[in-house]
């Protein structure tokens, strides 16, 4: 049996318990703030997210997208209508269907919006070898799939029923 490392143990203490939810709060606050440049709340920043990675979606995959019923869904397209990031479009492949696409003021006020973070992210990520950039990715994109998958492990279990280990309580 392999002897526990306290280094890493801390190591991990750290970035668990710390760095990440630290980082992921401020993200949120940034996204908080983006949203009220644009007029917007939080979850439309999100669906800009979607749209600008994903192209044209329907009010049901967007709400999927962003976890929201289509109710909802359909009041944050109407705010994104507003405020012009975004038109209805009808599906070239059925025309009954809508899509909606963000427009390219919208795509060019969220990228001005983002501009500073991504421009310090890539001056911050210039000291770093392609090994560990490599690692961070690697990190990123399995940490995104934990939190998909966690996402869907408590929408799909109900709140008094299982603990954040998937025991049974």
């Amino acid at each position: 049996m392999t002897k526990p490392n306290p280094d890493r143990e801390a190591l991990l203490a750290e970035l668990i318990g710390d760095a990440v939810p630290r980082w992921a709060i401020l993200v949120v606050q940034l996204n908080n703030v983006v949203a009220n440049r644009l007029g917007v709340i939080d979850t439309d920043v999100q669906c800009l997210h979607v749209l600008g990675h994903h192209g044209p979606a329907t009010p049901s995959v967007l709400a999927k997208h962003v976890n929201l019923t289509t109710g909802s869904a359909s009041r944050m397209i109407d705010r994104l209508v507003a405020a012009g990031c975004v038109r209805r479009v009808a599906d070239p492949d059925d025309r009954r269907r809508v899509l909606i696409e963000p427009t390219q003021d919208g795509l060019d006020r969220v990228t001005a919006a983002y501009a500073g973070l991504i421009a310090r992210t890539r001056d911050d990520l210039g000291a770093f070898d392609d090994e560990e950039l490599s690692t961070v990715l690697r990190f990123m994109r399995t940490a995104e799939r934990s939190t998909a998958a966690e996402i869907n492990r408590l929408q799909s279990t109900p709140d008094d029923k299982e603990s954040p280990t998937g025991t049974h309580v």
